[in-house]
């Protein structure tokens, strides 16, 4: 029997552990669930942990090779993530790209230290369909612009 494996949390180092955790707050509405002096638990609502914050060692830089982007799937339309874009950027965060993803949206964007998030929005609720859809175009990742709301 083949386990079922979900994505429970992601573990980001970061150069300042207490203003990343402010941003996670502040940006992306998450709350503080545990600490210890090296790292920061954060969540969105009660979950455990949905991001792990970690103190990087002194000198440590954002490399080449490693995470390329976390996606946090929101419930919603189109107007849901157009909000999303413009709180970050009324808050001044740097937004990369926004996708279209033939089967839903996306709006790229980066934490302090450079670590890239997506805010996803399926539009595809059908699973076959969806699946259908994602291979027969090659899981497309097609520039979109948003104009601004607020």
């Amino acid at each position: 029997m083949k386990p079922k494996v979900l994505c429970t949390h992601l573990s980001l180092f970061v150069s300042n552990l207490e203003a990343s955790a402010r941003w996670y707050a502040d940006v992306l509405g998450m709350r503080e669930s545990a600490r210890s002096e090296s790292w920061i638990m954060m969540s969105f609502d009660d979950r455990l942990h949905d991001i792990g914050l970690i103190q990087a060692t002194e000198g440590a830089h954002q490399g080449g090779l490693g995470l390329q982007h976390y996606g946090l799937e929101v419930e919603g339309d189109i107007d849901t993530l157009k909000a999303l874009h413009d709180m970050l950027v009324d808050k001044g965060v740097e937004v990369v790209r926004i996708t279209d993803h033939e089967i839903g949206n996306g709006v790229y964007f980066n934490d302090p230290d450079g670590n890239r998030l997506e805010f996803f929005l399926q539009t595809e609720l059908d699973p076959m369909l969806a699946q259908e859809r994602f291979t027969a175009t090659n899981a497309p990742s097609r520039d979109i612009e948003f104009k601004q709301l607020s």
